[in-house]
């Protein structure tokens, strides 16, 4: 756009006639993607040439416009300018054009009537008042919400009230000479005469008050309030306002989490009445589920309440047996049986998900001592009933409780295994499958007791439950399960068992369907692992099959078997080592090459198994494997070196990020930006660069060609755990790492992602061996001990500044150790 057309446009928007600038602003809001984008482009020049009249205009739009959207859009910029980033306008303003904006933001308080927009002026006000308040620069502004709270206006109250909760943190301690007022206030305002938008507001800011509240005394002073607020719930429920009430709990499950000792004295009526929500047939599922959430948070709070929840065993028995009603709500869907999707969650509804999730929280929170007991009395009755839906709920309980109730469990563990394996036996198939994978669960949660002690049972159970041709699912799920158990077993456990189970598990690789050959797979590769050089007696029979499926199963449908062939016939490689895999290595190597030149699909699962795949076959092949090395690196080195896929939008953008059809995409809201990232990128880039670690890590001074490609991309990541900084809420100015772990550490995205982010340390070390090794050997091309002194002045200040700055102390325990070795790499 020509400078001097946009002079004359933003002279024109700016100038006496508002509707320029109203048009502007309805641009802004246009579908239309060219429009919207020349009105950023002016809006953003009116910003950096003339705030002072851009605000101002802002709020005369804001105070005369007629047309709600308008008014609407024109509170969500002025908050967006006033808000604490990178593009403050606040200080940049005049003084005359400050004490207009604050006069005129209240003067809009008061007169604006539509409800909606009332909401997003009192945020525009808490934006702006939370930077300047504590320091003084808004005096008029606290008289002005006491005259509004006192009122008899209701929309003046709540507006007021929604205030005192954006700003309790800021303003808390300066409100405690007033703390008599506002307790008469909260009363008045919580009490049932009152408007029922006054009262959820009044809710949230006696909440967020309470909060900031850091004298016991003065959070006792507030006690009398907790009766008012329950009563606003359950008036809410009874005057059928179920959005309402949901709200309520939303802020009632805050405080629980971050004061439950507030809820103390009162603590029997508030959990009774959050158990009587839960077990109301005739509310929605979501506030039955909110009113959980409660239970389950305080449960959770241990920390701050030590205790609390175990001294009301009648409620836990009571909270048990609701979230196991919950795991009845589940349909025998066709689609579970036929097998031909993925998805073996078929038939389950939200009720059974969120009484899974809360049992495993519940046991983990509360401990075996108090679960288990519980458990005994409910279990029997619902494995003794005729209905296939209490056998699954039963086995379903016992795999969820397991993780936290573990060391009581082990003490019991034949009756947890009778109960099992007898259901192994059960009519329906979906309560066989809920018993296998119950002994999956165990397996890992009760290993390596639970092999030791009952291996001759288990397994036996598992290979039989492999013939159960007329189920696939319970199939593929038995071969899971015994991945579940190897891997907690030791070789001599598993040895007498392997006939039966390697012979079982190559007539499923022969199944018709995939989701059994996937699951055969995996166990082969599982038990290949765990029995080590044991397996070499069956390596002939199982290679054969192996190698057809990698090269046969070509078709998009079939891409996941090929990557799981791969990973079994690495870890069989690795098992049975070189010797006995050296005549399948090269065609097994030939075959991933063509596939590393051939054109896969981003979606391609391959990539990522492949790269895992040359990673180990280096490890059983040692240096045998450095002809390949220029094969593998090129590509190795392009995952490494990926940036995370991120779209940021407004989160009041109506373009929904979660529309696209991509399961690895993971959205969050942060502030007023909506993130969106693929995950399965960045679980390529950390695999890639674990991946580096391992050839570095066998291949000695046969990887000093690539050290100097690896070292830039690896050290640099060290460097972007800046904890502060990713915790801020300017996303936009984040490096793109640092984006990523603020969405792994931060927001818990996929725990593998976080598990991976840190790995890079260990291969520092390996980086400077192998560079030495090489200069000692005369491999390094005519460099000298110089050029390992250059390295580690790359690599040792980077790992001391990621130290100094790490918060975490597996991580800082990791760097420390990588640092120990860089130093005697360097000095031995």
């Amino acid at each position: 756009m020509d400078s001097q057309l946009q002079h004359a446009q933003i002279s024109a928007i700016l100038g006496p006639d508002l509707a320029p600038f109203e048009t502007l602003i309805s641009h802004l809001m246009s579908t239309g993607n060219e429009q919207r984008s020349e009105a950023e482009i002016l809006f953003n020049l009116c910003k950096q040439n003339q705030p002072d009249a851009l605000v101002l205009k802002l709020a005369h739009l804001l105070q005369s416009s007629p047309h709600v959207e308008v008014r609407a859009m024109s509170a969500i910029l002025l908050r967006k300018q006033l808000t604490h980033d990178d593009s403050y306008m606040w200080p940049r303003l005049s003084a005359s054009t400050q004490a207009a904006l604050k006069s005129q933001l209240l003067s809009c308080v008061q007169c604006e009537e539509t409800k909606s927009i009332s909401k997003k002026l009192c945020d525009t006000v808490s934006e702006l008042a939370s930077g300047i308040l504590p320091e003084g620069q808004w005096p008029e502004l606290l008289p002005f919400m006491f005259q509004c709270v006192t009122s008899n206006a209701p929309r003046l109250q709540e507006s007021a009230l929604l205030m005192f909760a954006q700003l309790a943190q800021y303003i808390g301690e300066t409100l405690i000479p007033y703390l008599t007022t506002l307790h008469s206030v909260f009363l008045q305002c919580l009490d049932s005469s009152a408007n029922s938008d006054v009262r959820i507001a009044s809710l949230g800011a006696s909440i967020n008050f309470i909060q900031c509240l850091t004298s016991a005394a003065d959070r006792d002073r507030c006690q009398d309030l907790l009766p008012l607020m329950m009563k606003t719930l359950t008036e809410a429920l009874n005057g059928g306002q179920e959005a309402t009430a949901q709200e309520a709990l939303e802020l009632l499950i805050e405080l629980a989490g971050t004061e439950p000792k507030f809820l103390r004295r009162q603590l029997v009526d508030v959990v009774g009445s959050m158990l009587q929500i839960a077990e109301a047939e005739s509310l929605e599922e979501g506030t039955r589920h909110l009113a959980i959430e409660f239970v389950i948070t305080l449960a959770e709070a241990r920390e701050r309440a030590p205790g609390m929840m175990r001294k009301l065993p009648q409620f836990i028995t009571r909270l048990f047996s609701i979230l196991m009603k919950m795991l009845l709500d589940i349909e025998d869907d066709p689609a579970w049986h036929s097998a031909e999707v993925e998805d073996e969650d078929a038939g389950e509804s939200s009720n059974y998900s969120v009484g899974q999730e809360c049992l495993d929280r519940l046991s983990i929170s509360l401990g075996g001592n108090t679960i288990v007991p519980v458990a005994s009395e409910l279990l029997p009755a619902y494995l003794a009933d005729p209905e296939w839906q209490k056998h699954h709920a039963a086995l379903i309980t016992l795999a969820q409780i397991a993780e936290g109730c573990s060391k009581v469990m082990v003490k019991n563990l034949e009756q947890v295994v009778n109960m099992v394996l007898n259901s192994f036996q059960d009519p329906h198939p979906r309560v066989r499958w809920a018993a296998i994978n119950a002994v999956g669960q165990l397996s890992t949660d009760l290993g390596p007791d639970l092999q030791v002690q009952y291996h001759q049972r288990i397994l036996p159970a598992l290979a039989t439950a492999m013939d159960d041709f007329q189920n696939p699912r319970v199939q593929a799920h038995a071969a899971s399960a015994v991945l579940n158990f190897s891997e907690n077993c030791t070789p001599d456990i598993l040895t007498p068992y392997l006939d039966g189970i390697v012979s079982k598990l190559l007539v499923l690789l022969q199944n018709g369907k995939q989701m059994v050959q996937e699951g055969a797979l995996t166990a082969l590769a599982s038990v290949a692992d765990s029995s080590q050089e044991q397996f070499q007696k069956y390596y002939d029979a199982v290679m054969p099959y192996l190698k057809a499926i990698l090269v046969n199963a070509t078709d998009k449908c079939n891409r996941m078997l090929r990557a799981k062939s791969m990973e079994c016939i690495s870890l069989v490689g690795m098992a049975v080592g070189k010797e006995k895999f050296r005549d399948d290595a090269k065609q097994v190597m030939d075959v991933l090459m063509t596939l590393q030149g051939s054109q896969l699909e981003t979606d391609d699962p391959t990539t990522s198994y492949m790269l895992q795949a040359w990673a180990r076959l280096c490890k059983c092949l040692g240096q045998d494997f450095l002809p390949y090395m220029s094969v593998v690196m090129p590509p190795l080195l392009l995952s490494a070196q990926l940036k995370p896929d991120v779209t940021i939008t407004s989160a009041d953008s109506d373009v929904d990020i979660d529309e696209s059809d991509d399961e690895s995409i993971e959205t969050i809201t942060l502030g007023d930006r909506r993130i969106g990232i693929k995950t399965s990128v960045l679980e390529e880039k950390a695999t890639a660069c674990n991946m580096l670690c391992c050839y570095a890590d066998e291949l000695k001074e046969g990887f000093y060609p690539y050290i100097d490609q690896v070292a830039p991309t690896l050290v640099p990541l060290l460097k972007f755990y800046f904890h502060e900084e990713v915790r801020k809420a300017a996303v936009s100015g984040m490096t793109e790492f640092s984006l990523f772990v603020l969405l792994v550490d931060v927001f818990d995205f996929p725990v593998s992602l976080k598990s991976h982010t840190y790995l890079f340390p260990p291969a520092m070390p390996e980086l400077l061996l192998s560079a030495k090794l090489a200069v000692e050997k005369g491999q390094a091309q005519g460099r000298n001990e110089s050029y390992v002194k250059q390295l580690s002045d790359y690599i040792v200040p980077a790992l001391v500044e990621a130290l100094h700055k790490e918060p975490d102390i597996e991580i800082t325990v990791s760097m420390l150790d990588a640092l120990n070795e860089c130093i005697q790499v360097c000095f031995n």
